[in-house]
């Protein structure tokens, strides 16, 4: 290894027993170290974040396979980039038919693109080994995920990643002959992110920024290194801190809503995805337990729209607080996807005679709208009748929530209706 290669490639794994971490998967009882020993080599999607051994790890596997091996980059690879390889694959040659494929960041690839990859897959003319920071369910193409195992690769941990420091320091020639004293790793590990190869590569510069004897403390590393918030907002991350801060929300706990909200803010998140989140949350979790928390959260997504940013944070703030601390209810969700389901398993049924329009002569003499009852016509606007098709008469699909104002609901819809719409089933 050329020692001008960033630390991070230096230091790169050449066996499975060199790699730290993931050992769900390579080490002593790995699924992959097993399906390795007895030379089976599945097409797979390795899916994780950033510089935990995607690449490495696909390298490995072809090496200890004795196969060929071939990488593609979804950035600047199209399909007659794939269909090349294919056709090698399948001609002898280099390549063979148990030639491995590797393409980085298969997420970036098309549809027409992964469908240019089945049938080779298909008919093992290659083995796809797919790398990506992407939930494989919601970018890598039905046909093709079915083909494929996919294996999920951790974030490392700090014991792990203070572990790569020290071998890095004991292994790497470029570092043996510098006196080098670790003496703090929070900031280091706080900017690497989990990311192994970030990690390695701070590591490095904070040793040549320093002539001498190299103290790696956490000032150091914040004077060559900035820290940020790692946040990609197309990215996986996206997905799980929208995910923490609604169930924060959800939660009733204010206080971590505020935090998972600065992440976004300070990630750069679109201000009008945030407050479209809170709106839907208004009506899916909180709904007609207080009706307000609705009014709030869609007066918040004008008044983003209207103020811009950064004022807009406070905003979003002020809703978010205030959706936390509202009293929580799903009934009204609860019930329309009863009632979905409901129409999925009974299908098409007809609309009662006396509650259909009859606007022609025909349709009245055929009974429609016929006994119909005008409810404004009944003592306290009520007149008892059926709405729902005579096959489902009586089913319950609202449940009102176990909240002061659900409460009063339920009391009105019993002494409405007795028990028919209001026992539980």
């Amino acid at each position: 290894m050329e020692e001008h290669a960033p630390l991070a490639e230096r230091m790169r794994p050449r066996t499975l027993d060199d790699v730290v971490g993931q050992q769900h998967l390579v080490g002593p009882e790995g699924i992959l170290r097993k399906a390795l020993a007895g030379g089976m080599l599945p097409s797979m999607i390795l899916w994780g974040p950033p510089g935990v051994g995607k690449t490495t790890l696909a390298r490995l596997i072809a090496e200890q396979l004795k196969r060929p091996f071939h990488t593609l980059s979804a950035i600047s690879s199209g399909v007659k980039d794939v269909r090349e390889v294919i056709e090698k694959a399948g001609g002898g040659g280099l390549f063979g038919r148990s030639a491995v494929l590797f393409i980085d960041e298969i997420h970036r690839f098309s549809k027409a693109q992964q469908d240019s990859l089945l049938g080779a897959v298909e008919k093992g003319t290659i083995t796809l080994i797919g790398a990506t920071t992407e939930n494989p369910s919601f970018e890598v193409i039905g046909a093709l995920l079915s083909r494929c195992q996919v294996y999920v690769l951790e974030s490392l941990g700090a014991e792990e990643l203070i572990a790569l420091l020290h071998r890095a320091m004991e292994r790497d020639e470029a570092l043996k002959q510098r006196r080098i004293d670790l003496r703090e790793t929070d900031a280091l590990l706080r900017a690497s992110g989990g990311d192994a190869r970030r990690l390695l590569n701070t590591f490095e510069l904070c040793v040549k920024s320093v002539q001498g004897d190299a103290v790696i403390t956490d000032a150091l590393v914040h004077e060559v290194a900035r820290t940020s918030a790692r946040y990609d907002k197309q990215g996986e991350q996206h997905y799980d801190i929208v995910s923490a801060f609604i169930k924060s929300l959800r939660g009733s706990d204010p206080h971590a809503a505020v935090y998972w909200l600065a992440r976004m803010v300070e990630g750069g998140e679109d201000p009008l995805f945030i407050a479209r989140r809170m709106v839907i949350l208004a009506s899916e979790d909180i709904g007609n337990a207080n009706p307000n928390a609705l009014l709030m959260a869609t007066t918040t997504m004008q008044a983003v729209q209207m103020i811009g940013w950064p004022e807009g944070r406070i905003i979003l703030s002020q809703c978010a607080v205030y959706l936390a601390c509202s009293a929580k209810s799903n009934a009204s969700y609860v019930a329309i996807g009863k009632a979905q389901e409901l129409v999925k398993r009974t299908g098409d049924l007809p609309v009662p005679l006396h509650l259909r329009n009859a606007p022609t002569r025909l349709m009245k003499d055929l009974g429609y709208g016929a006994e119909y009852h005008y409810s404004h016509e009944g003592k306290g606007n009520f007149i008892a009748q059926d709405f729902l098709p005579e096959a489902i008469a009586g089913t319950s699909l609202y449940q009102p929530g176990d909240n002061a104002k659900e409460r009063e609901y339920a009391a009105m819809l019993q002494r409405l209706w007795g028990d028919r719409y209001t026992a539980k089933g």
